[in-house]
């Protein structure tokens, strides 16, 4: 199979389906929703969409334990409404990418259940240990979800390891019975027609040896043990050489902790790993490690995180490019102004859709959807929310998760000012952001040329049309600046400069050196009124496109 690797030219949006749109008027979104708004979806300028899971789960983590990895869930419409969208979709030009989970499974799936009554061949399909002597735990590991990684089975009668919720058990992929399900499973959906897959924490999916306790790192003990682990290499090359291979798909790994360096290990050169990896450096400039430990929104770390990752992959690895998805709270509200919604998401937009890579839109980023308004902590429904400072007082605990709960994201899609926002007929399954009453939705948005939503396809239909986004080379300037952030895709024939503030208030700036002779074109901007020359108005974004000067 000849790889075109079609990726590089395209911009995918995902779709996290309980929140997208109702279409069986039961509360939860649906294909059949889903479907009804392909041509939306495709009026955006995108080329693909990447589905967050689909398929049967008892959903303590929202879809990510999976209960059978060959079906789709029946309350989204089972496997003939999904059929019917991957042919709706493709009949569009629109990719269909699945997400893969296969560090864990749910507790209720069938190899589970039979690896914990010892029934060949499943009895090694998890990671099963005795207590240690006096009935101390395997290891001290620390879950990233629910305490401890590890959790007693009384029909066992051993601990399974869990590095993620309770009810999310590890796979054994030291099994090769284990690995070749997981051929099975690529091979199941690209048969269908699947064009490729999100890979989720796969990075976390080879254990070291021995499993050995780790003496380092408080709150995530054990990390270094599994990231990145012994084996990683050869089992990821083995699902490309079985699965991948045999398709002209695309892949992309979600990678915590990954620096550039170590992510070229997996997709540089030509017989690389995965195509792409999910980085969350550039989710890191308002918190430490993780969302949930805040501090400041920094700029300068930010555009930090952009130039590293841009810097260390050209020409040797392609960047994954986003600023929202279903792990985070909205970034309007994280990185933007609330305050300053309109001017703030569209600045967003601007700060990473023309960089060098393939950028992914998360489902109403483009209508710049903000943070839900949290009033007790019986608002969540995530499972990582309800077990973070479960040991601090009520009403500091409340507010630090009402900064940093990944249900912001989850919350139903905005359709229009009516009834649950147009998102269903009936009371939908999670909170609504009252806001959509205020005109953040599609309906409205659709009808100002000035919406956020029509700033994302102006952005997008201009970096498609401007071919040194994907050749150019990447120059940051002004690095060191605490309010804007000022950058270039540069190409022997044409540039594009991208100048954008991050203060609240107005601001002065000068053009890179390398600009201020030259014929600029504006091309895009979020603001109605003409620039104001070196003076950039709060959260102003200006994008140019450069005439190469001619040499002499």
């Amino acid at each position: 199979m000849i790889k075109t690797e079609w990726y590089k030219n395209g911009v995918f949006y995902q779709i996290w389906p309980r929140s997208f749109k109702d279409g069986n008027g039961d509360g939860m979104g649906d294909l059949y929703g889903v479907i009804s708004k392909l041509d939306y979806i495709k009026s955006l300028g995108v080329d693909g969409i990447w589905f967050s899971p689909l398929y049967p789960s008892p959903g303590v983590d929202c879809g990510y334990d999976i209960s059978d990895y060959m079906d789709i869930d029946s309350a989204y419409g089972g496997m003939s409404a999904f059929r019917d969208l991957l042919d709706q979709a493709h009949s569009r030009g629109l990719k269909v990418i699945m997400d893969l989970v296969v560090n864990h499974t749910s507790d209720e799936h069938e190899w589970f259940q039979k690896s914990r009554r010892r029934i060949d061949p499943y009895t090694d399909y998890y990671i099963w240990r005795p207590g240690k002597k006096g009935g101390k735990l395997p290891n001290n590991w620390d879950s990233h979800f629910e305490g401890k990684a590890w959790q007693w089975d009384d029909v066992r009668g051993e601990y399974y390891l869990h590095l993620f919720a309770i009810k999310q058990p590890d796979l054994n992929m030291d099994n090769p019975l284990v690995r070749q399900e997981v051929v099975r499973i690529l091979n199941f959906w690209l048969e269908m027609g699947v064009d490729g897959f999100r890979e989720d924490v796969i990075t976390f999916i080879s254990k070291k040896e021995g499993l050995p306790s780790d003496r380092l790192m408080p709150a995530t003990r054990g990390i270094r043990f599994y990231n990145n682990g012994p084996h990683i290499h050869e089992y990821l090359r083995q699902f490309r050489s079985e699965a991948l291979d045999r398709f002209d798909c695309v892949t992309i790994g979600e990678a915590p902790l990954i620096s550039p360096e170590k992510a070229l290990d997996y997709i540089g050169g030509d017989q690389r790993d995965l195509d792409m990896m999910i980085q969350f450096q550039c989710m890191c400039a308002n918190c430490f490690f993780i969302d949930y430990y805040p501090h400041p929104f920094s700029l300068r770390k930010l555009k930090k995180s952009f130039r590293t990752w841009q810097e260390t992959l050209d020409g040797r690895g392609w960047n994954m490019l986003y600023l929202e998805n279903h792990d985070h709270p909205r970034v309007v509200s994280r990185y933007g102004s609330e305050r300053l919604r309109d001017k703030s998401a569209k600045a967003l937009c601007c700060a990473y859709m023309f960089q060098k890579g393939t950028p992914f839109v998360y489902q109403g980023q483009e209508l710049g959807m903000t943070n839900f308004k949290v009033t007790g902590l019986s608002d969540f429904e995530d499972v990582q929310t309800l077990n973070q400072f479960t040991w601090l007082p009520k009403g500091l605990r409340l507010k630090l998760l009402a900064r940093a709960s990944r249900d912001h994201a989850r919350t139903p899609m905005q359709w229009d000012s009516g009834e649950h926002a147009g998102f269903s007929a009936c009371e939908p399954w999670f909170h609504l952001n009252e806001n959509y009453r205020r005109g953040i939705n599609v309906e409205s948005e659709e009808s100002n040329p000035c919406s956020v939503l029509n700033f994302y396809r102006k952005a997008i239909a201009l970096r498609k049309e401007t071919g040194c986004v994907l050749s150019g080379v990447y120059r940051e300037y002004k690095r060191r600046s605490r309010r804007h952030y000022i950058y270039a895709m540069e190409s022997e024939s044409e540039s594009l400069l991208v100048v954008i503030s991050f203060s609240k208030k107005t601001t002065r700036f000068t053009l890179p050196l390398a600009y201020q002779f030259r014929e600029l074109t504006l091309r895009l901007s979020n603001y109605e009124k003409e620039p104001q020359g070196d003076v950039l108005r709060p959260y102003e974004a200006r994008v140019y496109t450069v005439k190469q000067q001619s040499s002499r």
